[in-house]
């Protein structure tokens, strides 16, 4: 996950203040700031069992078979911001990436206006609104491109309603936010190559084929008080046939674009103040439901954070409906048929390290269990690992 204070929302929870430089010019104000981010893993064994990443590498692979890795990031980010005295305003944020592996990416690179308290639009790459929070995560988390390489073929699928959210390396997005006193509605579209949601273009055993891009809507009604937080959400792919795969059995091009996901995020923080949850108790309770083409996908998930100790389970079951026989992959899933996943996780914070207040430990672990049906084979797998990450702010 990543950290952005910035801009009003911490998906990784921490009690550490972000550093930065600013200055005032005659079009407005600069920040500069970045943070600093490197993991040390150790996996049980060869190959995951779902296509949640559990590893910040940007070129991630579900069958990567490193039992242990060093990983991470640094990144740069240069927000600017001009507000008039009318509460009209605009402004940016760009924030490369440069990685282990020798390569420079990009996490945001975002452009936005509107009138305070009123409404917004914003145009370019970011995330929307996080629909399935998962607290003081370490390890269960996706890194890097959330649009991007979410379904692993072979691989249990853990749905978060993040198919829509952005940050595509294939297209862009455009979002309008208006608020009304606690609530926001916000409706964001998101345009790209929609076979870029899989891994190497394959679903479920058959290659797809991109006809034109999808636009994915989002509307996303939330409401925001001292103590609670919660939203309500559907994200859906309006453009039909926008990707095909070709059956051999059938001997005709199925549609595999129809995809339509609902969502529902609660927030509880004990202290009545979301930006001081770090001195209480904060916990999250999230539901995704996915209705796709040859597939069903439910998700539930719930995780605390007290003191610098986090605790969630992820439960997920799935259904499919169809799947190539010829199917030679690697992964775990090789039939049609239902089967569960249950994921728990924990971490503890080591906070100011050496006395700093901008320097951070996370201690991360997880268990995952994938449970098959029958036509799936029957039995069950397990997986677990554990990271040392190091967080600094500057």
């Amino acid at each position: 996950m990543k950290l952005r204070i910035i801009a009003g929302v911490c998906c990784l929870y921490s009690v550490s203040a972000l550093a930065s430089i600013e200055w005032q010019t005659e079009q407005g104000k600069l920040k500069l700031y970045g943070d600093v981010e490197f993991n040390i893993d150790a996996a049980s064994k060869k190959h995951q069992l779902t296509s949640v990443r559990t590893s910040a590498k940007k070129d991630f692979d579900a069958n990567d078979s490193d039992r242990w890795d060093i990983n991470g990031r640094i990144l740069i980010g240069l927000d600017g911001i001009r507000e008039l005295d009318n509460q009209s305003y605009a402004g940016f944020s760009v924030q490369p990436l440069a990685d282990l592996s020798g390569k420079v990416n990009l996490d945001d690179a975002d452009f936005y206006f509107g009138q305070q308290n009123d409404w917004r639009i914003k145009i370019g790459r970011y995330e929307a609104y996080d629909m399935f929070p998962l607290g003081q995560d370490t390890f269960i988390e996706y890194s890097g491109n959330t649009a991007n390489d979410l379904y692993s073929d072979g691989f249990g699928y853990i749905y978060m309603m993040k198919e829509g959210r952005g940050r595509s390396s294939s297209g862009g997005a455009i979002e309008l936010t208006k608020y009304v006193g606690n609530f926001d509605f916000q409706v964001n579209a998101m345009i790209k190559d929609g076979t870029t949601l899989f891994d190497d273009n394959t679903y479920h055993g058959y290659k797809l084929h991109k006809d034109k891009n999808v636009i994915y809507l989002r509307p996303v009604i939330s409401y925001k008080n001292n103590y609670i937080s919660s939203a309500i959400a559907i994200e859906h792919n309006v453009v039909n046939n926008a990707y095909r795969y070709y059956n051999d059995s059938k001997g005709k091009w199925l549609d595999q674009s129809k995809r339509t996901g609902y969502g529902l995020t609660m927030s509880w923080n004990s202290e009545g103040d979301f930006s001081k949850s770090s001195e209480g108790i904060l916990v999250n309770t999230s539901f995704a439901y996915l209705d796709a083409e040859q597939e069903k996908d439910f998700t539930a998930g719930v995780n605390g954070v007290w003191n610098g100790i986090g605790l969630g389970y992820i439960f997920a079951a799935n259904d499919i409906k169809a799947f190539n026989p010829s199917y030679k992959g690697d992964g775990e899933i090789y039939a049609k048929g239902k089967y569960k996943l249950h994921t728990i996780n924990a971490s503890y914070l080591i906070a100011d390290v050496m006395g700093m207040d901008n320097f951070n430990i996370y201690l991360g672990s997880y268990w995952s269990q994938l449970d098959r049906d029958k036509k799936q084979g029957g039995g069950d797998d397990n997986r677990y690992g554990a990271r040392v990450r190091f967080k600094y702010f500057f």
